[in-house]
């Protein structure tokens, strides 16, 4: 098969993407990635989280005469990639410390006899040198590095034994890599590549996420705010992020005596524990999971409907990565933050505990971004795929802002304000310099500088610290200006700043909204899937739930929610049909087909 496949690629990877997995077409960038990487290319991909980034890799693997070797943080990740695998038909396997000996030993020798196509392994495990040396005896076809950010010294999750796989390339300088994750901006992207020394092709698909809708409120009785919008979820599954263990409990706790079946999980619990909530949230029988960031990166749980964060997270990456885990499966889903400014101080003063060095003022930075997300008065998602260097010209429509828009003024004198003072200190210096040149202050860092003694000083001196954030906040959001991590956060001048300070445009900003309102909800929803039945669906998730239950597995595994939904849209009545329905292959279709088929006959019988 493996020859074939390379004879004919284009023909062997659209049969493959339909056989195995029962897609009808590719993502956006999936294609192209998968055959540079069959011809030895590198690659670096950065897609959206439920974007379909594990396919780029598992593919390849199927086509590709030997091992592929798969790069991930956490067990629980590998765990849950495997087993999805195994329902597919594939020859896939991990390893890890937890396993028995006995078990270990079952893998490398499947390894050994060029039995396996997947390997997952933790970074630790792949660069012991009694492992590097087995694996020079085989056939590698391919490295892939999952959650790849934590190479990166910029990333918001460095780690340092991720930093560590660069060694990979002089191991096995034959070997492609490939490096894969949700969240990197451009320093990170550009580290990633340094340190592993590829110089790879690049996938950069969107990392818009148009089914998730964000609303940040101001945190008022945080309790009350989450009771009621738990209750409105009827029930669906979700996630809450707490800050830390003792608030994980309590909020847990809570949210059982309102009647919720809900589990706590954080790193204070035993592995065994945590293992057991994991276990029972995958397969439905836990609606809610609240959590520390422990929890989560692992999680492929495609009908996960909404997640709340209780505390601001510490970064837009860590933000963007655990809304992320909703809605994996394209049906609507919400995102929630309760927003308390004071929130930002406490977890500045955790970082002020830390190391002080480069990855301290990483922190601070990533905080600071963060802030302004949650007190942005542009559109969410705009302000979210700017922070990842995608232009973003129209506002969403399925964001608190954008519902329950602010009121705008005419900002272009405030912003030529702004934008001149960046030029004239030399667009070296961070916002909170900028606002001190502008307000007029005699400080310490502005006299030495010589700032006082510039046109701009003082010109901004009638309108206060918070306007002055807020707008400066807003034309990094709008793309006006950026600032530069690498350079201390320093507010550089983009190239659109020239139109605005020529006057060659009208430029419309949000006044400060110094108290963040609640959203009001929306009840219709215009991003609703395609029309289904939903008493079909509710009989076909029932069904799911029993085969999965009867295999041990996560209802998901068998069918999720996207392909139950499109099953009770076009109501597939043989074989052929159904495996038209996307996400039902020839070995799903074969194991679970007859069952759905029966119940869908019925369905249509009883009329």
């Amino acid at each position: 098969m493996d020859q074939a496949a390379l004879e004919n690629p284009i023909d062997q990877l659209s049969s493959t993407l339909q056989s195995v997995f029962g897609y009808r077409t590719f993502r956006e960038g999936q294609q192209e990635v998968i055959e540079q990487i069959c011809a030895g290319q590198d690659c670096l991909v950065i897609m959206p989280t439920g974007g379909g980034k594990s396919l780029c890799y598992q593919l390849p693997a199927l086509l590709m005469p030997g091992l592929t070797v798969v790069v991930s943080p956490l067990i629980s990740l590998m765990k849950d990639q495997v087993d999805s695998l195994i329902q597919t038909g594939v020859a896939a396997a991990y390893l890890n410390s937890s396993q028995p000996r006995e078990e270990s030993l079952q893998i490398l020798q499947k390894m050994r006899y060029g039995e396996l196509k997947l390997l997952y392994v933790s970074p630790e495990r792949l660069l012991q040198g009694s492992f590097i040396d087995r694996l020079h005896e085989l056939n590698v076809s391919l490295f892939a590095i999952d959650e790849a950010h934590c190479i990166s010294q910029w990333g918001h999750d460095f780690r340092p034994e991720y930093a560590a796989l660069g060694q990979l390339r002089q191991q096995f300088p034959q070997v492609p890599i490939m490096a894969l994750t949700a969240t990197a901006d451009k320093a990170t992207r550009a580290d990633i590549c340094e340190r592993l020394t590829i110089t790879p092709h690049s996938l950069l698909t969107s990392f818009d996420r148009p089914n998730i809708r964000y609303t940040v409120a101001e945190k008022l009785n945080a309790a009350n705010q989450l009771r009621q919008f738990v209750d409105a979820q009827n029930g669906t599954s979700g996630i809450v992020y707490c800050s830390s263990r003792r608030r994980v409990d309590e909020v847990a706790e809570r949210l059982r005596l309102q009647g919720h079946q809900a589990e706590a999980y954080h790193a204070g619990k035993t592995q065994e524990e945590r293992a057991d909530v994991q276990d029972r949230f995958l397969k439905d029988q836990l609606d809610i999971v609240v959590a520390t960031v422990a929890f989560g990166m692992g999680i492929n749980k495609s009908n996960v409907r909404y997640v709340v964060h209780y505390d601001i997270p510490k970064s837009v990456e860590a933000y963007y990565q655990e809304t992320g885990r909703a809605g994996r499966d394209g049906l609507d889903s919400e995102a929630l933050m309760l927003f308390d400014p004071a929130d930002i101080g406490r977890v500045r003063h955790l970082i002020e505990q830390s190391e002080p060095g480069p990855q301290q003022q990483v922190e601070f930075h990533k905080l600071n971004t963060m802030a302004a997300f949650a007190e942005a008065q542009t559109c969410r998602r705009q302000v979210l795929l700017h922070y990842f260097d995608e232009p973003a010209l129209q506002a969403c429509g399925n964001c608190d802002i954008c519902l329950d828009p602010p009121k705008k003024y005419n900002g272009i004198q405030d912003a030529q304000k702004v934008l001149s003072c960046v030029y004239r200190i030399g667009q070296r210096f961070g916002i909170n310099h900028l606002i001190e040149v502008l307000r007029g202050s005699k400080s310490a860092s502005v006299i030495e500088r010589g700032h006082d003694k510039l046109s701009t000083w003082g010109i901004g001196k009638e309108k206060s610290h918070e306007h002055w954030l807020s707008v400066i906040r807003q034309l990094i959001h709008l793309g006006l200006a950026t600032q530069d991590i690498t350079r201390g956060s320093s507010v550089t001048l983009n190239p659109s700043a020239r139109a605005v300070l020529k006057g060659e445009v009208e430029l419309l900003l949000a006044e400060p909204r110094i108290v963040i309102q609640t959203t009001k909800r929306r009840s219709n929803n215009p991003r609703a899937p395609l029309n289904y039945d939903r008493k079909l669906f509710a009989r076909l998730k029932l069904l799911r739930r029993t085969l999965a239950e009867e295999l041990d597995v996560p209802p998901y595994l068998v069918f999720n929610d996207a392909t139950l939904a499109e099953m009770a849209a076009i109501l597939p009545t043989s074989p052929g049909e159904m495996l038209a329905v996307n996400g039902v292959g020839e070995r799903k279709l074969e194991r679970f087909g007859g069952e759905f088929l029966d119940e869908i006959a019925d369905y249509l019988a009883e009329g």
